[in-house]
Formats: structure tokens, sequence, C-alpha cells
């Protein structure tokens, strides 16, 4: 059996969905309970607390395995080298602009909020003091998912260059074992072990220096998507298997929440058998999330509408751009005196249409731009040689990885 090397529909809409599941997710951060943000409410909603935590579960993890499919995609035509060229073009040019120009107004808004009391252009030589944020005013903030991607490609191409190529089909033959039952799930268990063993040592920083547990743990599942596309029988398996997948993950979330509503966690700082389980559940959950979506992703989101090569372009600068906009909107609405579901309801809807409106605007017709945010250059239309008038230039549909 050979994957096919045409885009798949349903892996896009799952990363359409997954990035709209970020936008909510930071959107509801001002009002999160416990859980300090760079700009927060008054008061604290326990049903936005609750939703932000579900959405963490699996948001992330989603956006790791599907980018370990595009990995695979990107490598059907290139070989190592020219896939470290283009990673480096289309993920470490837009984080080094993202940390010039997108982050600082995150970092100037939150600095505003602490007493600073100086403009923006007063503020924004601090960045290049180069002191790490939150003690300094250097950040990459939600763009760490970029940097780690970076890491990732560039320091496996060659694994994944074999995998890929003639030496590894003997290797790619063996993953189809894999698929047979529930097998699939065995893909869960290294990274479950290593979740469990050093979360408690290494707390999720997002600052590649101190992230000792996560930079590893995010690796699995790009491992894993990029697997599963290797082998096509595996996304079959996980098609199949899509209904236990998501009772597992169904049930897991009742288990925890009964622990978290109940107040009766383990205690972590024993460090018994006990605490361990409980932690292997929280990386099981995620697990089965993300399983389960993509099984029910491939089975029911296999449909390509027309709005998605638009929406496949939009998607990562949506991205780059989503959060400087949730924090400005965010830092004038919690002045209000509105209700809070009023608030993030102004907040959801007011960033994404501004999100997109720039993406549509300033950044989707202009070639540089596109450069900066990582996309595709504009396709050039050829001249036609019957003396036909050629249409004019249009923009690339990404058809293609």
């Amino acid at each position: 059996m050979q994957p096919q090397t045409s885009r798949q529909a349903y892996l896009d809409w799952l990363r359409i969905l997954a990035i709209l599941g970020v936008l909510l997710f930071h959107a509801a951060r001002p009002f999160a309970e416990n859980d300090p943000w760079h700009i927060n409410n008054a008061t604290y909603s326990s049903v936005l607390s609750e939703f932000s935590y579900w959405l963490s579960r699996f948001r992330m993890h989603l956006l790791f395995f599907v980018s370990g499919t595009v990995t695979w995609f990107m490598l059907q035509k290139r070989d190592a080298g020219q896939f470290t060229l283009l990673r480096l073009r289309r993920l470490f040019i837009p984080l080094l602009f993202g940390m010039l120009i997108i982050v600082p107004p995150q970092v100037y808004m939150e600095r505003l909020t602490q007493g600073f009391k100086g403009n923006y252009w007063q503020f924004y030589p601090s960045i290049f003091e180069l002191k790490a944020y939150p003690k300094g005013n250097t950040s990459w903030h939600h763009l760490w998912f970029i940097c780690y991607l970076i890491i990732y490609d560039i320091v496996l191409a060659p694994a994944f260059a074999w995998a890929t190529g003639p030496k590894g089909l003997g290797f790619r033959n063996r993953l189809a074992g894999l698929a047979r039952g529930t097998r699939v799930y065995l893909l869960i268990i290294p990274s479950t072990i290593w979740f469990t063993a050093t979360v408690l040592h290494y707390r999720e920083t997002n600052d590649l220096v101190h992230d000792g547990c996560f930079f590893f743990y995010w690796l699995t599942f790009v491992l894993a998507g990029f697997i599963c596309m290797l082998q096509p029988a595996l996304m079959e398996s996980l098609e199949r298997n899509r209904r236990l997948s998501l009772t597992m993950a169904f049930l897991l979330l009742v288990l925890i929440n009964y622990f978290r509503w109940n107040k009766t966690e383990p205690n972590w700082a024993h460090g018994n058998l006990v605490s361990y389980l409980y932690l292997a559940c929280h990386s099981l959950h995620s697990w089965f999330w993300v399983f389960a979506l993509v099984g029910y992703g491939k089975k029911y989101l296999n449909k390509k509408l027309p709005v998605q090569d638009y929406l496949n372009q939009a998607v990562y600068p949506f991205y780059i751009l989503h959060q400087t906009v949730i924090v400005i909107v965010a830092y004038y609405v919690v002045k209000t005196s509105d209700t809070i579901g009023l608030k993030y309801t102004f907040i959801v809807i007011t960033s994404l249409g501004a999100s997109m409106l720039i993406y549509h605007l300033f950044i989707r017709p202009f070639p540089v731009m596109r450069w900066l945010f990582g996309m595709k250059p504009i396709e050039k239309v050829k001249p036609l040689k019957d003396n036909t008038i050629a249409a004019p230039p249009v923009l690339a549909t990404e058809a293609n990885y």
C-alpha cells in the first residue's frame, strides 16, 4: 500500500480547527482562574477556565501532530538539504520577524498594566537589550511553537529523508504491523513514559532552555504524525479505532475532572505510584483526543470546499498574528463593566475579524509580506504561445507542500 502524495483535505481541516481552538483558548486566558496571563480581567470565570483547560489538553498536541504530516508531504519532492532550506525560509524568517514586530506589542500592553508610563516607541528599544521575558522584554511568546518546529525539522531532516527514501522501505513496511487491531496505540507509550517521568521536574515553560520535559514531549507528536503518513495503514487504523479513541478520551476527561473538581488530586511531592499513574492519565488523555480527532477527521472531513485554498494560505499568518490582536483588544475590553460572557464573545469575534482583515489586506497581496509570514510566493502566469491574452497573476493555492 502506497501513501497518497496529493494534499489530503482532512489534515487541512484539522489544522484549521486546531488554530481556531488556539484562538478560543487565548481569548479566554484573561478570564482564567488561578492562571495569570499577559492581560487579566478583574474577575474570573470558572466556566471559561474549564473551557481553557479542556482545549489545552489537545490543541497544541494536534498542531504538532499535523506538523509531522506536513513534514512528510514536504519530503516527497525534496532531499534533506532542500527540506532544511525550505523550513528555514518558512519558519525562521517568520519567527525573527515575529519577535521584532509582532510580539513586542504584547509585551508593551502587559507592561502598561504593570505601571509602565511611556509610549510604544519609548518601550520598543528595550527588546534589543536581549533580556529574556518575563524579566526582560525580549520574547517569542506564542511563536515558541515555530521555534520548536525549526529545531525538530533541522535536526531530524536526515532521518526524515531516509525514512521517506528507498533505504527506508523496510522500515515503512515494518510499521504496517502497528496498524493491526489496536496496536497503533503503542505509539503512545514512549511519550507517556517520558511525560510521567519528567514533568514534575521540568514544568512547561516554552522557553526552550528550561523546557526539558515538553521539548521532547511535543516532538513525539511530530514523530507520530510523520510516521502515520509514512505508513498509510496507520492512518486507516486511527480512522477504524476512532470510536475507541473518543471513548477513552471522554472517560479520562471524567476521571481527571473528578479528582480536580473534588480537590483530591494526588500529592505530587510524594512521588508515589498513585501520583505517577495520575500523571500518565494526563498524557494518555491528550493522545486519545488527538487520535480521536484525526480518526473522525479522516472519516468525515476529507472533502475539499472552495474556501479551503484561501483558508490554507491564511492559517499560518493568522497564527502568527492572532495573539497580538487578542492582547491589544483584551487590554481595552477588560476595563469595561460588561459581563465576562460579552467580553469573551467580543474578543473572539473582533480578534478573528481583525486578524483575517490584516491578512487579506496587508499580507496576502504583497510578495514581501508573504515572504515575511512564511507563505509561498505569488504564482506567475506564463504568457500563452498562441497570442491569447494571459490571465492576470493569481495567488498561490498551496496545492502542494
